[in-house]
Order: structure tokens, then C-alpha cells, then sequence
């Protein structure tokens, strides 16, 4: 189920492309780069998951008990046990590698998402813009208050008798 998640997540990132729908030669490149990013991801993924499955089956068959052999049985539990231990390391080993390559994901979609980046860039650019008309409209207002007052004080200091 997680390995399907995965996958199918890995492989629904894709590379951009410019307004008419053609990709230049340095977008190419790029695409081609995120490609082959997003194949090694994806054989991560499944050679991970695979060890972490085929050391799992291995355990599950040293807990079979065999009737007889040429070795000791308290010889053969000390191999079985230490065989146990390696595959079990293996699994984690295996498990801290899938936990890595989420991360590495989570960072590539971080830094390769360039559509999520523009439109974030976009948004606020449309905010600021929106604030700034609101303050250049209270700003005229301003003005004008000030020129009709500054026009008034003028008319009456000249029209004065105690000048």
C-alpha cells in the first residue's frame, strides 16, 4: 500500500512547461534531470521495500522448527539467532533508508515545485499591489484635502486686514 503511495506520488511530479506547451532546450535538460531524480527515487523506494520483505520472510522461516540435523541444537539457535539479528539490523537499515528518501522527496517537490513558488510569488505580489493603489488613492485624498485648506489659508491671510 505505502510502496503504491509512493510510486504513484514519485511519479506524478512533472517537469514545467512554458505557455504555449513546449519545453526549451534548457527546460529539457532540467526535465531530464528531474527524470532520472525521479527513477532513482523510485528504485529506492522498491529495493528498500523489497529487503525489508524478503529479510521478514527469511526470519519467518528461522521460526520453523527443522526435526533433525548434523549441527547441535543449541549451536543451531545461536546461528538462528544471530541470523535473526542481521536480517532485523536489515530491516532497520532498510526502514532509516525509506525515512531518508522521504525526506529527499519532500525536499525535491520543496525546491522543484516552481508553479506552487510563482503563484505564492504571484499572490503577494497582487497583495502588495492592492495595498499600494489603497495608499496612492489616500495619499491624492491627502493632497487635495491639504491644497483646498493650504488654498483657503492663502485667501484668507491675503484677504486680511491685519496683514
Amino acid at each position: 500500500m505505502v510502496s503504491k503511495f509512493l510510486f504513484h506520488y514519485v511519479s506524478t511530479i512533472c517537469p514545467g512547461r512554458d505557455r504555449t506547451g513546449t519545453m526549451s532546450k534548457q527546460q529539457r535538460t532540467i526535465s531530464q534531470t528531474k527524470d532520472a531524480q525521479l527513477r532513482s527515487y523510485q528504485k529506492r523506494l522498491k529495493d528498500d521495500i523489497k529487503g525489508m520483505v524478503d529479510n521478514y520472510m527469511e526470519i519467518m522461516k528461522l521460526v520453523k522448527v527443522e526435526e533433525e540435523s548434523q549441527v547441535s541444537r543449541p549451536t543451531k539457535s545461536e546461528q538462528d539467532q544471530f541470523e535473526m539479528e542481521v536480517r532485523a539490523a536489515n530491516i532497520v537499515r532498510a526502514g532509516e533508508s525509506l525515512m531518508k528518501l522521504f525526506s529527499d522527496i519532500k525536499q525535491f517537490l520543496i525546491l522543484n515545485d516552481f508553479r506552487a513558488v510563482n503563484e505564492a510569488i504571484l499572490q503577494n505580489t497582487t497583495s502588495w499591489r492592492q495595498q499600494q493603489n489603497i495608499m496612492d488613492n489616500k495619499l491624492l485624498n491627502l493632497r487635495d484635502d491639504m491644497a483646498t485648506d493650504l488654498y483657503e489659508l492663502e485667501e484668507e491671510y491675503y484677504s486680511s486686514v491685519y496683514k
